[in-house]
């Protein structure tokens, strides 16, 4: 039987908070993720996704519960270049040339002939002489990938990886990841952007109150827990129709016609609606 990439098994994680009082920002989850998948971490703030995140790569450990990546331990994994994040915290140098940058990193991880394939990858050859502290929010956050996937890893781990990036860049970088994944690459990605989800990820996690409230392709949590719309336009007025299926929706064009009611619009269910439904956030556009 294939190794997961990751199993996580009653993962929990207490903190002590300043008045001596625990806080519980993971609650006995249970999680795994096959190779090849891309899968979508979302959840309003204080959910737990960080925590959990930082436990997946070994930067904090578990109160209680177990948690192994291809069946080894987190920091095993990192050690061996088996895994990589992307985060949103962590600096670049801002005097080396982002080709300087991802040499520096590749001599550390002894593949010195990853940096001109990375570079390919990322599409960061127009930028391979600038300095980093040229390039953009988003150029950046394109030279943080580029160097996680230095050492070739089979798991990357990003966080928000698309913050800054223009519309161009976001849909480069998202081909490039359903690229490494159709090779046996596993993505994890943990976002607030709800419509890159739906549109990227193959499989939504959705976690609040530090417990994974839906898990599942991502069409199922959208169709499960978000509401189909139909909106007919007749002549004066609009009328809203929730629940729409297509069986029935052939008979409901038939019946209005002789009303007049010729512009009818279907909406699918949206990710969004499901993130409210199982919430009872604001979710983040």
């Amino acid at each position: 039987m294939t190794t997961p990439a990751l199993r996580a098994t009653g993962l929990t994680k207490v903190f002590r908070g300043e008045g001596g009082e625990t806080v519980t920002a993971v609650d006995g989850i249970d999680l795994t993720i096959g190779s090849g998948e891309i899968v979508a971490f979302l959840g309003p703030n204080g959910a737990g996704k960080t925590t959990t995140v930082d436990m997946f790569l070994g930067l904090t450990s578990p109160t209680s519960g177990t948690i192994e990546v291809y069946g080894e331990s987190p920091h095993r994994a990192v050690v061996d270049g088996r895994v990589s994040a992307v985060m949103q915290t962590g600096g670049l140098l801002p005097d080396f040339t982002v080709r300087e940058t991802i040499r520096a990193i590749a001599a550390l991880h002894g593949r010195p002939e990853r940096v001109d394939v990375v570079i390919e990858r990322t599409g960061l050859g127009p930028l391979a002489g600038r300095l980093v502290k040229a390039c953009s929010g988003g150029e950046q956050q394109r030279l943080k990938f580029a160097l996680a996937l230095v050492p070739d890893p089979d798991l990357v781990i990003l966080d928000e990886p698309t913050t800054g990036m223009d519309v161009g860049a976001r849909q480069q970088f998202w081909d490039t990841m359903r690229a490494d994944a159709a090779d046996g690459r596993t993505i994890v990605f943990a976002t607030h952007y709800l419509a890159e989800a739906d549109a990227f990820a193959d499989r939504t996690v959705l976690m609040a109150r530090g417990r994974i409230r839906a898990d599942g392709p991502t069409a199922e949590v959208r169709a499960a827990y978000g509401s189909q719309t139909m909106t007919l336009r007749p002549p004066a007025h609009a009328v809203g129709v929730h629940g729409i299926d297509d069986a029935w929706l052939a008979d409901v064009r038939r019946a209005l016609a002789p009303l007049g009611i010729t512009d009818l619009e279907v909406s699918s269910a949206s990710l969004e609606a499901a993130f409210l439904a199982l919430t009872g956030e604001e979710a983040t556009r």
